[in-house]
């Protein structure tokens, strides 16, 4: 899944410590009308829908951050596979 063109697997091969929650599954459902995205987090508590404007511009920026000092999808997956390995 993976390699879906939809799917993007990223890897932190680092402390977590400026990111906050990160401990809890995140999802962005969107489309081609952003007022209708969701994000979806798990937690231990249950999973919460957020959808509000401002609830979704902080999840807009935190998956951009995300993005940004992640692995790529192609380096993460190698990262993966090379850890799978060794197990």
């Amino acid at each position: 899944m993976s390699e879906a063109e939809h799917v993007a697997v990223r890897v932190f091969p680092l402390p977590l410590d400026d990111f906050a929650g990160a401990g809890s599954t995140m999802v962005h459902v969107g489309g081609a009308v952003p007022r209708l995205d969701t994000v979806v987090r798990d937690a231990p508590h249950g999973t919460v829908f957020l959808d509000s404007e401002a609830q979704l511009d902080h999840f807009r920026r935190l998956f951009r951050r995300v993005r940004d000092e992640s692995l790529s999808p192609e380096r993460s997956r190698d990262l993966i596979h090379k850890l799978a390995k060794e197990l």
